[in-house]
């Protein structure tokens, strides 16, 4: 055995396969011991189908392994992990049954695969093992990563590259792939006897389990219909047409019939006018061949430069045909204006991975942070044993960390998404001892990374660019004035003492000395860009104040300062770094809205990243664009110095924005334990940005169809300050009687929404996908100026009919 022991051992039956979005009933099973004859059941068309059924690697993980899972020092139990036929999901053995859906993790969720000793985990606890035999699974959202033990090094590589084919072809799926693999997927587990025929009973538990309840004589008619050897089982080809009558999409054949005419494809031309209708207006001829020979499924056509109806789906359900602008997913704006000009991407108390009061503190979160794209990160610094400085949140029961093992893991991990620099928000609460402990090991771990001094004397007033910077680590903490007081004494870096500070502005002498704090020259010399300054007044100095002074202030100073003098604080952010934190009291380590921060150009938001909720998808749609590089240009009315912008008065309206909400696709299930349990989903568009512009609105719900509802309604909001707004999509399964359930949403800034007949490709709570789960609209964005590539529109008028409340192509449920 590799670690630990069970008291006892049940052998049970093989488990059934599970799907990608539902788990299925699984107990603590032991697999047969090999499945090497039976790689061609039709279970495995899934992989079959990803071109991985005969891959010696996926091979080996379909049989399964017996890893190490390890915890602590003492928790280190032995476990079995075996990919699912699916190809999509994996499922593991626990001590203690719970439900199915606690069984399994999805490939899909996984934001990294690491070998050795590369997490906390393996490096405090795995040392007895041999780096070669070690691996971890890193997880998007809240999961804790998965660290394991291999029996042998070849099988430890053997789920690392097993893994990163899986993902790697997960991630070059196309949409209308991803769909055929899901419903094959639900099928093989519908098929309950797996002797490759579907009864009517079979065809209702798959439509139940694809978020369905079709009405029962409207089934079985459909069931007839298909069963032509009228035997009361539908098998190969049968199932097939099934299918393919599930999957209709009417609401893009109406579309597609009415561009294509009487002969039902499109000509490259009949392409291009669908496209100049869509808004694309450097669409070309050229363009609508190209889409042509990429996305159309057969061949013939394709020889003769036309489109089928399958070709048009598969362009809209591409990321070319979605809502969110293609050119916008890469790096596209100016990043040589200075450091100010941009919101950058900034977490509050990173080190937690809950909440504020006892929650663990990890390097792992560091790690998750800058996977997410975050550019600034805190570091809450405390003295600790043997000279060693600690991060944690003080005076609270969360556990500690070196602030050493923190510097390494920004070492190894800050620049593997985006080049541009990060910046260290130090809380120092350190003496000078472990200041000066704390500077070393800033030197000695990051070496050239480290911006140590000015990069010229060119312009000293103003800061240099994140282009200069990239690769770079800038360190924001106090610095030590030219003239020091006795010891070199200046005031705390405490935030939280900044709350009432103007009520503290006159402080007597004895208090202030009670409230200084030496800082030591080694780490005060760090501070080049980022000297962090108390804001005591918006009112211009006689001297204007250096460009590297840093400002860190509570929310509700902020939100104080938004109030009473919006354009000044607007005019301080052209020019100066702010930085923006919950309030103390948020225990949970709950979030307040970015949105207010970002309408008044404050440029370090910080959130709590390990919480999740709509403020996290704000800053997750807010930094989806731009290559996700965590930094995004300001817009030209937040970067003047002479602005006369006030987000509390933006002035009349700019722009409309319209949205038809068409229909949705293979919504997620809510409830995987319950069979019956199908979802009334319903729509709400949400705007996010000054406060004249924030609304939102809904659709009416439709009953029990998460699988193809279909709405057919129009939201229409007007917009003061477009270039500001962020949209946010989201889907709730209604309930009369208590707060509707999230089932997934979608959040971009309007100035990279694409108009015309656009997809929304859903996402959960933790930001993962929740393929193929989509949302079909039609977007329409009228404005008196061109804004992005979402300028002034014609905005053709969708021609759709509404689904009203019971929608789908069956007649109501009969629920």
């Amino acid at each position: 055995m590799l670690c630990g022991s069970w008291r006892s051992r049940r052998r049970q039956p093989e488990e059934p396969l599970v799907p990608a979005q539902v788990a299925t009933p699984v107990g603590l099973a032991s697999p047969p011991a090999s499945q090497e004859g039976n790689i061609k059941r039709p279970g495995l068309r899934a992989l079959k189908k990803m071109g991985l059924s005969e891959d010696e690697d996926v091979r080996a993980m379909l049989r399964g392994s017996r890893f190490c899972k390890i915890r602590s020092p003492t928790w280190q139990k032995e476990r079995l992990y075996r990919l699912q036929e699916d190809g999509l999901s994996v499922w593991f053995q626990r001590r203690i049954p719970r439900a199915p859906s606690q069984h399994i993790f999805f490939v899909q969720h996984i934001e990294a695969i690491r070998e050795g000793h590369q997490s906390e985990g393996l490096r405090h606890f795995g040392g007895a093992f041999e780096p070669a035999r070690c691996l971890t699974i890193a997880f998007k959202g809240r999961r804790k990563n998965l660290d394991l033990v291999a029996p042998t090094a070849e099988e430890a590589q053997r789920w690392v590259r097993g893994l990163a084919k899986l993902r790697a072809r997960l991630d070059a799926m196309s949409q209308r792939e991803r769909l055929d693999h899901w419903i094959h997927s639900y099928l093989h587990r519908a098929d309950s006897n797996q002797d490759s025929k579907m009864s009517f009973k079979e065809i209702k538990n798959l439509l139940r389990m694809v978020n369905l309840d079709m009405n029962d004589m409207y089934a079985y008619g459909l069931f007839k219909e298909c069963d032509r050897s009228k035997n009361e089982r539908l098998e190969g080809p049968e199932i097939e047409e099934f299918l393919r009558r599930l999957l209709k999409r009417p609401e893009l054949e109406e579309i597609f019939h009415r561009y294509s005419g009487e002969d039902r494809v499109l000509s490259a031309s009949e392409l291009l006018e669908f496209l100049e209708d869509q808004g694309e207006h450097k669409a070309t001829l050229a363009h609508a061949q190209q889409l042509i020979h990429t996305y159309e499924l057969n061949e013939t056509a394709k020889q003769h430069e036309l489109m089928t109806l399958d070709g048009f789906m598969m362009y809209l359900l591409s990321p070319e045909g979605a809502a969110l602008d293609l050119a916008h997913t890469r790096v596209f704006q100016d990043m040589d204006q200075p450091l100010a000009h941009y919101f950058i991407s900034s977490s509050h108390n990173t080190y937690l991975t809950d909440s504020q009061i006892g929650g663990p503190s990890s390097t792992e979160a560091y790690v998750r942070a800058f996977a997410q794209g975050c550019r600034c990160v805190e570091l809450d610094c405390w003295e600790g044993p043997g000279g060693e400085p600690v991060i944690y949140h003080g005076h609270t029961l969360t556990s500690k960390i070196l602030f050493r093992d923190v510097i390494q893991a920004v070492r190894e991990h800050a620049f593997t998404v985006s080049p541009y620099p990060v910046i260290l928000s130090l809380e120092n609460h350190c003496g000078l001892e472990q200041q000066a402990a704390m500077a070393r090991h800033l030197h000695t771990i990051l070496g050239d990374m480290l911006v140590t001094q000015t990069l010229d004397s060119q312009n000293p007033e103003e800061l240099p660019s994140p282009e200069r910077l990239k690769g770079r680590v800038l360190v924001k903490g106090k610095k030590l004035p030219d003239t020091r007081s006795e010891n070199g004494c200046i005031l705390s870096e405490r935030e939280e003492e900044d709350e009432e500070e103007d009520e503290e502005e006159e402080l007597g002498a004895v208090e202030q000395r009670r409230r200084a704090k030496q800082i030591s020259p080694e780490l005060s010399a760090l501070a080049v860009y980022c000297c962090a300054t108390r804001l005591r007044t918006l009112r211009p100095p006689p001297v204007p104040p250096q460009p590297c002074q840093v400002s860190s202030l509570s929310e509700r100073k902020a939100k104080k300062l938004i109030r009473e003098a919006g354009n000044s604080f607007v005019r301080h952010n052209a020019r100066h770094l702010t930085r923006v934190y919950p309030l103390g009291l948020r225990m949970n380590s709950a979030n307040y809205s970015p949105q207010e921060m970002w309408n008044s150009g404050c440029q370090l938001v910080a959130l709590n990243f390990q919480t999740p909720g709509y403020e996290m998808d704000l800053n997750a749609g807010r930094f989806l664009v731009n290559g996700q590089c965590g930094y995004i240009l300001k817009p030209v009315r937040l970067r003047s110095p002479n602005t006369t912008f006030d987000p509390e008065c933006p002035g009349p309206p700019r722009t409309t924005l319209t949205i038809q909400v068409l229909t949705a696709q293979q919504l997620p299930k809510l409830n995987t334990e319950k069979p019956n349990s199908i979802v009334d989903p319903l729509v709400r568009i949400e705007i996010h940005g000054v406060p004249a512009d924030c609304a939102r609105k809904k659709t009416n719900y439709v009953l029990n169809n998460g699988f193809n509802p279909r709405w057919g309604q129009t939201l229409e909001f007007q917009l003061r300050v477009p270039e500001l707004a962020l949209v946010r999509f989201v889907v709730e399964d209604y309930d009369a009687t208590s707060p509707n359930d999230f089932v997934g949403q979608f959040t971009l800034p309007l100035s990279s929404l694409k108009q015309g007949y656009r997809h929304i490709h859903l996402l959960s709570k933790d930001g993962a996908s929740l393929s193929p789960a989509t949302l079909f609209v039609h977007i329409c964005i009228r404005s008196r100026a061109t804004l992005g590539s979402a300028g002034a529109s014609l905005c053709p008028t969708p021609a759709l009919r509404s689904g009203g409340r019971d929608g789908g192509p069956a007649p109501p449920s009969s629920r």
